[in-house]
């Protein structure tokens, strides 16, 4: 992208922002900006999305459902429903807020929260609260509720307190155990009967949802889920040619599907092979990263939840093209233009995160985290 249009991005960013406390990542409002860089939390910044993650699962309402009833006896509460993930406006979004806190704690033990960190972890990720929520999706009429991007999510917190030497996460991980099976049984029944994939830029993308249970397949030694994940990743995506990258984004787009499934390929094919399919899914890549058709993208109203989408995708492209180019061989041309443009993507993105507009505060960290410090099923120690 150019200098210029960057520049007109950051533009846009600062007047959404105008008003809004908390507009720096991780500094005050008077310090220089400084370049976000992948791999690297500062302990402001860890701090920061600490309290506003932690506020987050703690907040009852607003709340989205989005459940079926079938009688009104059925009708209670987010916390009546959902004792441990109630908070964060809707289920999703208060999992994997519970993940930027394990995470956060798993990765800044000395951080000021850690001590609230892990009273809320304990008083949320207990077996009885668990197994309330599991009954609750037991339930046939709640067989499709957060399918499969809360499952997935689910899986990536299970995996974050998996093998940590840690007393509290011991108890939490195996706490966690029930929903997890429930989880991966009815992924197992499901995909099989997905016959196309769903291509959207939210919840349902089935190319970020696959991503993340491969993942967790394989960090778990599941050789029957992760054969599964790659039969029907290669079913759905091996044959795909031109993507039509001109036509995204779409107004309310947190994810790309097409980076999205790009990500997913990159898990189930070695490094050569990947790049040769990767050259026909995206034919002249340097070329549309020069000329604006791929380019981070503004947020034009903060306090619309729909609109505050973009800055989501922003992040997630970030993640996508990192791990991508990581994927190519080390002497492949797009490399250097790809890492150029995931770290463009970051720095657009991040300049979201804890504006005061709880439509996007309640689960932009997460993003934000997860394409700093996320890769695979590689956890920092």
């Amino acid at each position: 992208m150019t200098r210029l249009r960057l520049t007109q991005i950051c533009l846009l960013s600062l007047f959404a922002f105008m008003g809004q406390p908390n507009l720096s990542f991780g500094q005050s409002n008077d310090s220089p900006p400084t370049q976000p860089a992948f791999g690297r939390l500062d302990e402001a910044t860890a701090h920061q999305w600490s309290e506003l993650v932690l506020d987050g699962v703690d907040t009852q309402f607003p709340n989205k459902l989005s459940l079926v009833y079938t009688d009104a006896d059925q009708l209670k509460t987010p916390k009546e429903n959902f004792p441990a993930f109630y908070g964060c406006f809707d289920w999703h979004s208060s999992v994997h807020g519970h993940w930027v806190l394990a995470r956060l704690l798993r990765t800044h033990p000395d951080l000021d929260a850690a001590p609230k960190i892990r009273d809320v972890l304990s008083a949320h990720l207990t077996r009885e609260n668990i197994e309330q929520e599991t009954a609750f999706f037991g339930r046939d009429q709640h067989k499709s509720f957060e399918r499969m991007y809360g499952w997935s999510w689910y899986l990536r917190l299970a995996m974050e307190l998996d093998d940590w030497d840690d007393t509290d996460a011991r108890r939490w991980r195996e706490n966690l155990r029930p929903l997890e099976n429930l989880f991966v049984e009815r992924i197992r029944d499901y995909l099989p009967l997905l016959t196309f994939p769903i291509r959207t830029g939210q919840h349902t993308d089935t190319g970020f949802a696959l991503g993340q249970i491969l993942d967790y397949a394989r960090v778990m030694k599941l050789p029957d889920l992760e054969l599964l994940v790659i039969d029907r990743a290669k079913a759905y995506y091996q044959t795909d040619i031109d993507y039509p990258v001109q036509y995204e984004p779409s107004g309310h787009d947190f994810f790309s599907s097409g980076w999205n499934e790009a990500d997913l390929m990159r898990r189930v094919s070695n490094s050569n092979d990947f790049a040769d399919w990767f050259e026909k899914f995206i034919p002249n890549l340097d070329e549309r990263l020069r000329d604006g058709t791929i380019e981070p993208v503004a947020v034009s109203d903060l306090s619309d939840g729909k609109l505050v989408h973009l800055a989501g995708l922003n992040l997630s492209r970030a993640w996508c093209m990192r791990a991508i180019a990581m994927s190519l061989p080390d002497d492949h041309p797009h490399r250097d233009s790809l890492m150029q443009s995931a770290s463009d993507h970051l720095s657009a993105g991040l300049a979201y995160v804890n504006s005061g507009h709880y439509e996007g505060d309640h689960w932009l960290a997460t993003f934000a985290l997860y394409a700093l410090t996320q890769s695979d099923g590689e956890r920092d120690e």
